[in-house]
This record gives C-alpha cells, sequence and structure tokens, in this order.
C-alpha cells in the first residue's frame, strides 16, 4: 500500500534534493548567514518529514548554503521586528521551531550535520539534534542567547551537559566563546574535523587562525575549499546505507532516549517562559543593538536594577496615572502625559541618565 503523499509545502528557503539514497536539506538564506525565519522553520520541517517518509531515502545530510555558516539561530532582525512587539506570538514561533527540531529527531534515519561554517545560537542546537557531525577547519560551533537577550533553551540547555558535561556547557552557555574544531571534536561535539584551507589549490591541515581570516577573505592565495567535507560526508552515507533500515531506526530511537527526556522535560516551560521574557527590556535591547550594530547596555541594566530602579521595563514600571485624563499605567520615568500631554505628578526616582536613553532612541 502506497503511503498517501504530504501535502506539498513550497521550498522558498530551503533546497530539498534526493540522489543514490542520500536526501539533502540545505538553508538556503546566505544573505543572512542563513538564520532561519518562521518561513524557513516550515520549510525545514516538511523536508525533514518528506525524507522520512520516503523510502527511497535511507540518509539525510542538514548543511547550509554557501561557505561561511551552517546556520546562525533564529533571524535576530525578525525577532526585533516581529516577536519584541508581539510576544505572545513568540509562543507560537515557538511550536513551529519544536516541530522543526523534532522533526530532525523523530526522522527514523541517520541525520548528519555537514557544517560547512559557523553553527551558532540555534545552529549549534540544530546540529546537536543531529545523529552524526562532520566540521570543516575554518568553521566553528557556539552560543549566544545570553549575549542577545535570549535563553538557548532550545536544544543547547538540555542537550549539552548530555554532550559535553555540565562545567563545559556552563562554559557554552554562560560565556558564549566560540568553539573552534578541534575542541568541538575534543569535546564530543563533532565526530571529524576535515581540512578546509587551500593556499594556490593545496590543502592545509590545522590551518592557523592567520589563515583561516585569509581563506575567508580569499587573500593571499588563500580560499576555503569544501570538497574534503563532501568526501568525508559521503564516506558515512555509503556506510549508513548499508545497514539494515529498520535496525537503523530503532537504534536512532534507543540512542535518543536522554535527548528525548532532557526536551520533553523542559522545552514547553522553555516555550512559556521566552514568549513572556520577550515583553521585558533585555530582549529589546539585545535585539535593537543587534540590528542597530551597536554594543547593549548589559551594565546600564544592572546599573538600574542596582541603583533600585527597573531593569525590566525600558521607562520604569507602569505605575504613573493622569490627573488630567485619567489615564493609567503611564511609565514611571515619564513627565508628561502620551495621551493629553498634561504634566505629571511626582518625580521618579527611576531617573534615566544621558548614556541610558540615547541607547533607548530608535
Amino acid at each position: 500500500m502506497v503511503f498517501e503523499k504530504l501535502p506539498t509545502v513550497e521550498f522558498t528557503q530551503v533546497r530539498y534534493s534526493k540522489a543514490d539514497w542520500v536526501a539533502t536539506i540545505t538553508i538556503d538564506r546566505p544573505e543572512f548567514y542563513n538564520a532561519y525565519s518562521t518561513r524557513a522553520l516550515i520549510e525545514l520541517a516538511a523536508a525533514f518529514r518528506e525524507a522520512a517518509f520516503d523510502d527511497e531515502v535511507a540518509v539525510i545530510v542538514y548543511t547550509g548554503s554557501g561557505k561561511t555558516a551552517f546556520c546562525t539561530g533564529g533571524d535576530v532582525k525578525e525577532y526585533e521586528r516581529e516577536y519584541t512587539k508581539s510576544p505572545h506570538d513568540y509562543w507560537k514561533y515557538m511550536g513551529l521551531f519544536s516541530a522543526y527540531i523534532e522533526s530532525i529527531t523523530n526522522s527514523g534515519k541517520p541525520v548528519i550535520a555537514r557544517l560547512n561554517g559557523m553553527a551558532v545560537g540555534g545552529g549549534n542546537e540544530s546540529h546537536l539534534a543531529c545523529d552524526l557531525s562532520v566540521i570543516a577547519e575554518h568553521a566553528y560551533v557556539g552560543q549566544v542567547g545570553t549575549k542577545v537577550g535570549s535563553v538557548a533553551a532550545g536544544g543547547a540547555t538540555q542537550w549539552l551537559p548530555i554532550f559535553v558535561g555540565d562545567r563545559r556547557a556552563r562554559e557554552m552557555l554562560l560565556l558564549n566563546r566560540p568553539i573552534l574544531p578541534y575542541k568541538a571534536l575534543e569535546w564530543g561535539l563533532v565526530n571529524e574535523v576535515v581540512p578546509s584551507v587551500v593556499k594556490d589549490g593545496q590543502f592545509i591541515v590545522q590551518a592557523s587562525p592567520e589563515q583561516i581570516s585569509k581563506a575567508k577573505k580569499e587573500q593571499d592565495g588563500y580560499s576555503i575549499d569544501l570538497s574534503k567535507l563532501d568526501e568525508a560526508v559521503k564516506a558515512i552515507t555509503s556506510d549508513l546505507i548499508e545497514q539494515f533500515p529498520e535496525c537503523t531506526r530503532y537504534t536512532k530511537q534507543q540512542t535518543n532516549f536522554w535527548k528525548d527526556l532532557a526536551w520533553h522535560q523542559t522545552v514547553g516551560h522553555a516555550r512559556d517562559w521566552l514568549s513572556i521574557h520577550y515583553s521585558s527590556f533585555e530582549p529589546i535591547e539585545g535585539m535593537n543593538a543587534f540590528v542597530e550594530k551597536r554594543q547593549p547596555g548589559y551594565r546600564m541594566l544592572r546599573e538600574r536594577a542596582a541603583s533600585g530602579g527597573s531593569s525590566e521595563f525600558p521607562w520604569g514600571a507602569y505605575q504613573k496615572s493622569c490627573p488630567a485624563c485619567g489615564s493609567r499605567f503611564i511609565p514611571s520615568q515619564f513627565s508628561f502625559c502620551g495621551n493629553c500631554g498634561s504634566a505629571l505628578d511626582g518625580d521618579s526616582s527611576n531617573s534615566v541618565d544621558r548614556s541610558s536613553a540615547d541607547s533607548m532612541k530608535g
């Protein structure tokens, strides 16, 4: 009996191809460093379901377009534009994200992460969802959540302790330092590191940071070549194809036990907390700073809280009322009513200094 085909999803931000028992799924947003948009999450989940249900697919390869990024997580510009203005919609977004991650873990087929470039934030979480991972020497992995006003609870807080242990997980989550390929290999984040830097057509093994920088800029005869990455991925897919499919599927399911346990115990809670948190000052400041290409006011928020002010509301708690028109829930730092323009009674102890005010403009 032929399984009924799934409804067709048009791929506009994802590429899907299939050949020789291998399905390749590619995030195709190189101009955004392959950050996934809301639309991309829908397409990615559909692509993984298509591969999961296709009996002509034995292995799935997951990668990003180009040579710079595998995936850099969610589109922060979209977050700032849409979800800081409508936080309850982020709860819906997280439903799509969860479905995407689970389309990888529940695919019933081995998924290989082909790390053609940096895998940071949700990109690292996406790579953690995969079964095996091969990284190019010029790439790296890492988290960024606490730098942009979010929490990496889409797989990183749940799975990094399983992958690398408690202390290393905290290092990645709290310090947000990039983890370079050979360190990632030592820590168990990837299965293999392959050369990707070439000079005058010759591969350099364990390229230096300076050589990698020149290769990314294509300077002095250096460049990035992903052919070794493709060879390594093909060697793994060839081995995986020559295994029994049912045994492979159940092996994946059994091995997923701790990942599934950590994920399902926490992701619903994360979904609710993150959507509520989007109404707070931290994501507003962090994501506006990202869009405006400036340093976020980390110290400013700490100083406001330490001085008895509000670090949760940009212009203070919503505690003033207008004696003229009766408007309520006016921020405590406002001197005039935004509705009728009348002067408000009382001075706020939550005064904003010039640097703080400037960081909140725009």
